[in-house]
């Protein structure tokens, strides 16, 4: 990200689809085919503990965010839309 800009919405999802289908084991699945509202975890796109463990990473990494509320994440962690929107309200610029 470039400091000290604030990142769009749009950007955000696009940026998180191509993080998650790149470091976690999203087999045959490309970031287009991933819903922005698409739930992340058990029935929807499949992920578990393991993958919320390296989103965090993710978020540290991209966008200097640190969840330690796990209540909150859940609620974070639902969709590529409710990371974006937590990431836009929250990131380090």
């Amino acid at each position: 990200m470039e400091c000290g800009v604030k990142p769009d919405l749009e950007t955000v999802r696009k940026r998180l689809k191509e993080l998650l289908v790149e470091n976690l084991s999203l087999d045959d699945i490309t970031p287009d085919k991933i819903a922005d509202d698409e739930i992340l975890f058990g029935e929807g796109l499949g992920l578990d503990s393991l993958d919320a463990v390296e989103i965090v990473v993710i978020l540290q990494r991209n966008w200097g965010l640190e969840i330690k509320d796990m209540d909150q994440s859940k609620a974070i962690f639902r969709s590529i839309d409710t990371l974006a929107r937590y990431i836009v309200d929250n990131a380090k610029v």
